[in-house]
């Protein structure tokens, strides 16, 4: 479950990525979708990359640390696995909207209730079925 072979991450650079990713989300229900493959790519960069290798992580990170309002450290695992799910609910909401068809709202609304749940509260949705699979099914080791 715990990912020690990359860098912990900053609980309030996540939750400034959560804020931007709703705000985006809520953009694009608004009436403009079109920065919905902006998502895709945060999350396909932070989620298969690493934190690290996404340059907007760097720059809050930067910004946040030199504020002194960066936060605890946490484990990257499970939050790389809920930016896994922000690159396929942010395909699937593109692929759908420059499809024509209307359904691109489901996963933007979905992104939009649970990047709130992330940056109001610290709650990941992702990182708890990150934790809860894990639970049921440990990865054999050796």
């Amino acid at each position: 479950m715990l990912r020690f072979d990359i860098p912990p991450v900053n609980a309030n650079v996540v939750r400034l990525e959560a804020f931007i990713t709703f705000v985006v989300c809520l953009i694009a229900l608004l009436g403009f979708p079109h920065l919905l493959p902006l998502l895709a790519l945060m999350g396909f960069m932070r989620g298969f990359l690493g934190h690290y290798k996404c340059p907007s992580h760097r720059l809050f990170t930067k910004i946040l640390t030199g504020m002194n309002l960066a936060g605890k450290k946490e484990n990257a695992g499970a939050k790389m696995f809920a930016n896994k799910i922000l690159f396929i609910a942010a395909t699937i909401a593109s692929i759908l909207f420059y499809s024509g068809n209307d359904l691109w709202k489901v996963p933007a609304t979905a992104l939009v209730i649970f990047s709130t749940l992330e940056w109001a509260f610290s709650f990941c949705a992702a990182c708890w079925a990150y934790g809860f699979w894990y639970k049921f099914f440990p990865p054999k080791m050796g």
